[in-house]
């Protein structure tokens, strides 16, 4: 792949490697954009929780200053990105971006891995009921209709534990939200890296069938994820096969 903009670090807690590996992989590899998005520290108001696979709220300038300094070390070899992966959660967003945009991020993505958000919600690998995943497509498309957002992450991650009558209605919403909006979805590597539930082509077959524009993240959480040829050709096949409205151009 010439361009990734999904890529973890280890201050998330469940990533391994420093930025200057996965830099120096990616250059190997012949990547000519590498934008980092590791899950952002997140303000919980009053609260004192700690999300256990982001990092912390003090680590933020420590991330956003390694990054930029390997951006201007390496500019000869490769173009680097400062961003962040988030959720949206509506009672929480505005601060949230207030705080993050102290950085300056070059861009977020959503990954919405919450219904309502981590205090209150259900983890979106374990919503149930048909009201959850309408519940969850409303939530998404808020946060995207913010416009904060470059693109949406795994957009199938809560799966089809439903009746089929309201996966492809939701899910068709969620794409028709999705394209409205020109904001692109993702066929996620992990998922295809670890043989996960996600991406699934009963999703991207309502993509093709709405006309979203879709792009590849290979969600790195270790610096040889950079070079990940079966997943990559796993995606390439999908996307011939639904004949899918692939992106071949950098979003950034």
């Amino acid at each position: 792949m010439l361009y990734n903009y999904h890529t973890h670090t280890k201050r998330c807690n469940h990533a391994v490697g420093t930025e200057r590996e996965y830099v120096e992989s990616a250059i190997q590899h012949g990547m000519k954009i590498l934008g980092f998005s590791d899950h952002a520290p997140y303000l919980f108001g009053n609260s004192e929780y700690y999300s256990y696979f982001r990092m912390q709220v003090d680590e933020l300038h420590e991330y956003v200053d390694t990054v930029r300094a390997l951006q201007k070390e390496y500019a000869k070899d490769i173009r680097i990105l400062c961003g962040f992966e988030l959720e949206y959660y509506p009672q929480f967003h505005a601060e949230e971006m207030k705080f993050l945009r102290q950085a300056q991020p070059d861009y977020c993505i959503l990954g919405q891995h919450f219904l309502e958000n981590e205090l209150s919600g259900i983890v979106s690998t374990k919503l149930k009921t048909d009201e959850q995943l309408s519940a969850y497509v409303s939530q998404t498309l808020e946060g995207l209709k913010t416009g904060d957002f470059l693109y949406l992450a795994h957009p199938d991650l809560p799966g089809y534990r439903f009746s089929e009558e309201v996966w492809k209605r939701e899910y068709r919403r969620l794409c028709e939200g999705a394209k409205a909006l020109n904001i692109p979805l993702e066929i996620n590597l992990l998922g295809l890296r670890e043989k996960r539930a996600y991406p699934d082509g009963r999703f991207f077959q309502i993509a093709k069938e709405v006309g979203n524009e879709i792009v590849l993240g290979l969600d790195a959480h270790d610096p040889k994820d950079l070079f990940d040829p079966l997943s990559e050709s796993l995606a390439s096949y999908m996307g011939d096969s639904l004949g899918l409205n692939i992106r071949k151009t950098p979003l950034l």
